[in-house]
């Protein structure tokens, strides 16, 4: 049975993987855009709301998907060989991935409070680890060294 659902997993778990990398380059984005253009309490509220529901609808299942399909498949005894160094050096992206996710979640808790410190320039440089974790692991999973 685990055969005929691995495509189907396999499946929802690269769409979800795509939603989640879609909320993780464009969360840190709005924060740039809120600390330089959020000035007025109309555009700051505005931002708020895009911010929250970025996090809550679309990344945060977006990332229980991608970790609950990656565990099934990471179950199956075919698809892992844990003699390899892929599967630990894409554990260790995901991880770092899965940081950053708390990291933007505790920060737009911040903004809600309106109690940020960090520049425009501190946040596109967050930017960047994302893209850093998402090269670690598709290195990992396609070369499979």
């Amino acid at each position: 049975m685990l055969i005929t659902l691995y495509p189907w997993i396999k499946a929802l778990h690269i769409m979800a993987v795509i939603s989640w990398m879609a909320g993780l380059f464009y969360l840190p984005r709005l924060f740039v855009y809120h600390v330089e253009r959020g000035t007025s309490p109309e555009m700051s509220a505005t931002f708020k709301v895009m911010e929250d529901k970025l996090l809550r609808v679309i990344m945060n299942p977006a990332m229980i998907t991608a970790w609950a399909t990656g565990l099934t498949m990471a179950a199956m005894p075919w698809v892992l060989d844990l003699g390899a160094i892929w599967p630990y050096s894409k554990f260790a992206a995901l991880i770092g991935m899965t940081w950053f996710h708390m990291w933007c979640a505790k920060r737009r808790r911040i903004f809600e409070a309106d109690g940020n410190t960090l520049t425009g320039r501190q946040y596109r440089m967050m930017n960047e680890v994302p893209t850093v974790m998402m090269v670690i692991i598709v290195i990992s999973v396609i070369v499979k060294i």
